[in-house]
């Protein structure tokens, strides 16, 4: 049975979470395909700049998702350094 609010003001918080919901989704689908683009490119792309670029844009994108608490910080530092520890494997020469 769907929510059916009685008060005004449960009406109109009813109404902004369901605008919200809708944001947090399209925001959050935005940085998970970002972060699954960087993570192909760095896997697929031999041009490092090109995946530095896709891990820039990945990281500047969840990060601000986390600061607006749309994700949570700590699944943000963790994909991120995941991110980062793959561009590091794949690219930089061991001594």
């Amino acid at each position: 049975m769907p929510h059916i609010p009685v008060h005004p003001s449960a009406e109109k918080r009813h109404r902004q979470s369901l605008k919200r919901a809708e944001r947090n989704r399209t925001v959050r689908t935005r940085a998970r395909s970002l972060a699954k683009t960087a993570a192909e490119t760095i896997a697929t792309e031999s041009d490092e700049a090109k995946a530095r670029e896709a891990l820039r844009l990945a990281t500047s994108v969840l990060n601000k998702d986390a600061s607006s608490g749309t994700i949570h910080r700590n699944t943000v530092r963790r994909k991120v350094a995941r991110l980062s520890a793959s561009l590091h494997r794949k690219f930089v020469k061991k001594a």
